[in-house]
């Protein structure tokens, strides 16, 4: 067994594809109506979606998952996020993680890595 990508559903992938494109520095490499890859991520087209509740809420959907991103320069990642069109999460849980949300919502971490 090999693990190849995570897929991210996305009322518009293409333009969810673009953002993290650009966000991580990779290529497109497949496109299709309502399927677009990246080295390791995938995005398909999902009409009825809804985005996770950050934090987690009763009756709110719920994330499931989220990506963990390191950066060398937190401040200045954060900063390049929100230009690419990320918000800022309200809640932050840790003082050396920044918690983002995508265009569509999807929760997403940025973080250095520290010793120990």
């Amino acid at each position: 067994m090999k693990l190849v990508a995570t897929t991210i559903s996305s009322p518009d992938p293409r333009r969810l594809a673009d953002f993290y494109a650009r966000l991580l520095g990779l290529p497109i490499t497949e496109q299709s109506e309502g399927w677009v890859e990246l080295p390791g991520l995938s995005f398909h087209a999902e009409p009825d979606y809804a985005p996770p509740a950050w934090p987690a809420r009763p009756g709110h959907p719920q994330m499931q998952m989220h990506l963990d991103i390191q950066v060398d320069d937190l401040p200045a990642a954060v900063t390049r996020a929100v230009e690419l069109g990320a918000t800022v999460a309200e809640f932050q849980p840790q003082d050396d993680v920044r918690v983002c949300l995508d265009p569509d919502g999807h929760p997403f971490c940025l973080y250095v890595e520290t010793d120990g």
